[in-house]
């Protein structure tokens, strides 16, 4: 098995209503919707695969599963940065589609049903204080601001301790707008307010 460590910035919206039931049921209650149709997309600030640099790309899984996420058999795309030259494209693709364990493998084996592989596309993010945007040509698009604490803080409101494949602290957010084309997947939202997060991730295996 290859030795591989990721971390940066984890981005998410979904097509649940604010704020998605799957975070506070484990995930063992329905969505808000007759299904989930979910992208995580991840911002890799530092990462390496047996030698091979990895700083500075990104990726994104995109699934879809039944009413209740933990019933598993989910459909999942992968999306690795087109910037990525033919050892780092290798590499991503093996952690992203699981066959090198962490994270990854665990969904795979786990979660999915029917696997739609892996393509190499562009990835534009961008961030404005609490609010984060990505772009995946002819695949996805969001923008999510943080849910703001009242409390005076200007920052968001934070789950802590959380079941989550990211990690166990995300920040609230909302979206504006969501757009998912890619693998058969296809969905747009604009002006609902629904789910979103944000947090620091650090995967390994």
């Amino acid at each position: 098995m290859t030795d591989w460590r990721i971390s940066g910035e984890y981005l998410e919206s979904c097509n649940c209503d604010y704020l998605c039931p799957c975070i506070f049921t484990n995930p063992q209650e329905g969505a808000t919707q007759d299904h989930c149709t979910a992208a995580l997309v991840f911002r890799i600030a530092e990462g390496e695969s047996a030698g091979v640099r990895l700083d500075g790309l990104g990726f994104a899984l995109l699934l879809r599963s039944g009413k209740v996420m933990a019933d598993g058999n989910w459909v999942l795309g992968c999306v690795v940065d087109e910037r990525a030259d033919a050892a780092q494209r290798a590499a991503l693709s093996a952690i992203v589609s699981g066959e090198v364990g962490g994270t990854p493998g665990m969904i795979r084996k786990a979660m999915v049903g029917d696997f739609r592989g892996v393509e190499f596309k562009a990835m534009t993010f961008a961030d404005d204080g609490l609010t984060r945007s990505v772009t995946i040509a002819e695949t996805l698009s969001f923008e999510i601001a943080a849910v703001v604490s009242r409390n005076g803080s200007g920052e968001p409101i934070w789950l802590d301790n959380v079941s989550h494949p990211a990690g166990r602290r995300l920040a609230l957010a909302r979206a504006s707008r969501y757009s998912v084309q890619g693998f058969g997947l296809d969905l747009e939202m604009i002006g609902k307010g629904n789910n979103g997060h944000f947090a620091p991730f650090a995967w390994s295996a």
